[in-house]
């Protein structure tokens, strides 16, 4: 899988970091390092601002708040 399409699925808002570990193998502290690599400093900002307890980027935070 290529680097743009890690960062195409670290982007969307629906595909959790659970779902890109499945389907690439990297945990979320490995795609945080590819987009803090891969994008300009203001891009990886606005991105770690937005997904930052986000809870459709992290399952645990999504199933808990839907569930209970």
């Amino acid at each position: 899988m290529s680097i743009d399409e890690v960062i195409g699925m670290a982007w969307a808002d629906r595909i959790s970091f659970e779902e890109i570990k499945k389907k690439t193998g990297l945990n979320e502290k490995e795609v945080i390092k590819i987009m803090r690599t891969n994008l300009k400093r203001k891009s990886y900002l606005l991105w770690r601002k937005r997904v930052r307890g986000r809870s459709t980027k992290h399952r645990k935070l999504f199933k808990s708040k839907f569930l209970n």
